[in-house]
């Protein structure tokens, strides 16, 4: 098993850290540019000439990016941005937006699953867990031994609460407050295969538990594997998908650079022998969805180890873990500062609850297009004006 030391009197070369490569999948939902409601138009959008891979997803109103394997923090903002911009371009020209948001406001029509003999099939097979649209965001880092990623996943598990309150995106379901900070989480849900993933004695064990899934009928195929951290079926990597798509570009780097930051710490404690206490999976679950109702709004915050702790000492906690990590990378002063800027201004949930109470839902979808496109606008990249759906606001109405 390889091993990793990084401590304040152990230190790594970069060069070991900058081997952790990252990859980042957004997840959108297209609104039409005229009524901000769900545009049927993946396909055509998909179908766009770009300079950066987009993806059908299960609804027709839903549309994935995929950055470039990245070496870096700094590159994976640029390449976040980049894909952004191209999403927003590819959309326009079909009439759409792609909005950063965990669900949407205004669902689309029933029965609006995209056309691929797949995604028909799993529409067919599971009913009504498939004819919901939720986007998340997953993070892949690179770790090719599979027995040392199963026991990084073992480490990871406690700190999903964490991650999830972070990136909460998604309060609002068809046109109200549904009471949740991830709305998408609950949703998310229904999926047999969903939620922390079990803690793993080997990577025989892990794909011992694939396997019984697949023959109990929880899942069609190893990518219906949806847990919150699981092994990429076709990629060296292990990928954390427990986050509501973030709503900025800054937001969705903040949470790649933390992943990153606890992928390479727990495998520098694994190296020195220390392995994961097994938290029992009702605990994770419980503490998530403790995560997915408060967001960053309470005062107590879900941890899966000692129950609620002070929301802001928890996250304190989670950055100083980290940290050796991400000095060794170069990347702890955007971190804390992105972080910090996060706890003032609010996750995607508190600025969505501020927009709606400000002026309905129609606000949440103007200040959403703003926050998607935060950032890369100005970008070198930008081939073209941004344009976003149109709002009473900004209509004159």
């Amino acid at each position: 098993m390889a091993s990793l030391s990084i401590d304040r009197r152990d230190r790594c070369h970069r060069d070991d850290v900058r081997a952790f490569t990252v990859g980042v999948e957004e997840e959108f939902v297209l609104v039409d540019l005229a009524t901000g409601r769900p545009s049927l138009t993946n396909t055509t959008v998909a179908a766009a000439e770009t300079d950066t891979a987009l993806q059908l997803e299960l609804s027709q109103c839903q549309i994935e990016t995929c950055t470039p394997v990245c070496a870096s923090v700094e590159a994976v903002h640029r390449e976040v941005r980049r894909s952004r911009i191209a999403v927003i371009d590819a959309a326009a020209s079909s009439g759409s937006f792609p909005l950063a948001v965990g669900v949407p406001i205004w669902g689309p029509p029933a029965g609006s699953i995209t056309g691929t003999p797949r995604y028909q099939r799993i529409a067919r097979y599971f009913g009504a867990p498939a004819d919901q649209v939720t986007c998340g965001c997953h993070v892949h880092v690179c770790v090719p031994d599979r027995d040392l990623a199963v026991q990084v996943s073992n480490h990871l598990r406690r700190w999903l609460p964490a991650l999830l309150a972070l990136t909460a995106n998604s309060p609002i379901a068809e046109g109200v407050d549904t009471g949740h900070a991830s709305w998408r989480h609950i949703m998310w849900a229904r999926w047999p295969s969903s939620g922390p993933p079990p803690y793993f004695r080997s990577a025989a064990h892990y794909d011992d538990i694939v396997a019984r899934l697949a023959r109990d009928g929880q899942i069609l195929d190893p990518a219906m594997v949806y847990w919150d951290i699981r092994l990429s079926a076709h990629l060296p990597t292990i990928e954390v998908r427990i986050s509501d798509v973030p709503a900025t570009a800054m937001e969705t780097t903040l949470l790649a650079s933390l992943v990153r930051g606890l992928v390479i710490t727990s495998v520098a404690a694994i190296g020195r022998g220390h392995f994961a206490v097994p938290v029992p999976r009702s605990h994770l679950r419980s503490a998530c969805r403790y995560a997915a109702r408060v967001g960053l709004s309470s005062t107590r915050f879900p941890t899966a180890l000692a129950g609620r702790r002070e929301g802001r000492r928890a996250l304190a906690r989670l950055l100083c873990h980290v940290r050796p990590a991400l000095e060794e990378s170069g990347d702890y002063e955007f971190t804390r500062d992105a972080l910090a800027t996060v706890l003032t201004s609010g996750n995607g949930a508190d600025r969505q609850r501020r927009a709606l109470l400000a002026g309905g839902p129609e606000k949440v979808i103007d200040v959403l297009s703003r926050l998607t496109a935060e950032g890369v606008e100005a970008d070198d990249f930008r081939r073209g004006k941004v344009t976003r759906p149109t709002s009473p606001e900004r209509a004159g109405g």
